[in-house]
């Protein structure tokens, strides 16, 4: 990728052992019209989706709680996160992405969703770009017990809870992740719940 203000000088692998991180340098053309020799590294893990679930005539949310290993390097006593149910696209379009997940870890079929945005959620570091998706769910739509998938090493719980509580988690420090608490401010927001 080029343009008038970039130039690509060099790509080096520096791991591909889960995705791939590159160290990247290149010339960058400032405002006083100077180039500067820069480098960068970039985590590449594909792109992603993320879905709240929401009833609104129970005004309720489903959430799930795992571990993941980077919060609990960094603090997360336990390291389990309360969060939405996410998932990579893996080369599908983020809608039947965000449908399959949402099946896996849930255990809920849903066949209408409504994107609402898109996001680079950490784009000093990660190219990742995070496709954000609602859908109202009912227990009829529940086929199975969710948990995730067995050979991707996942062990998910499924939580349902009153929109209200899970806004107070925000407040409490129970609920600390950006998309989880994006999604959850969005339905206040828009007065969906």
């Amino acid at each position: 990728m080029q343009n008038n203000k970039v130039k690509i000088i060099n790509k080096e692998v520096l791991s591909s052992n889960w995705y791939t991180l590159r160290k990247i340098t290149y010339d960058y053309l400032k405002k006083d019209g100077t180039w500067q020799t820069q480098s960068r590294e970039a985590y590449d893990r594909g792109n992603g989706a993320a879905i709240m679930l929401y009833n609104s005539s129970l005004k309720t949310v489903i959430l799930t709680r795992q571990f993941r290993m980077p919060t609990f390097i960094n603090g997360n006593a336990d390291g389990l996160l309360i969060e939405v149910c996410a998932g990579l696209l893996d080369k599908d379009n983020p809608e039947d992405c965000i449908k399959r997940e949402t099946e896996e870890e849930t255990g809920y079929k849903i066949n209408s969703v409504k994107k609402i945005m898109e996001v680079y959620m950490s784009p000093g570091s990660v190219t990742e770009m995070l496709y954000f998706f609602i859908a109202e769910y009912s227990h009829a739509m529940k086929l199975a017990e969710g948990g995730g998938v067995a050979q991707e090493q996942e062990e998910i719980d499924v939580l349902e809870m009153h929109i209200e509580n899970a806004l107070q988690m925000i407040d409490t420090g129970e609920i600390k992740d950006a998309k989880t608490i994006m999604l959850l401010q969005y339905l206040r927001l828009k007065h969906i719940l």
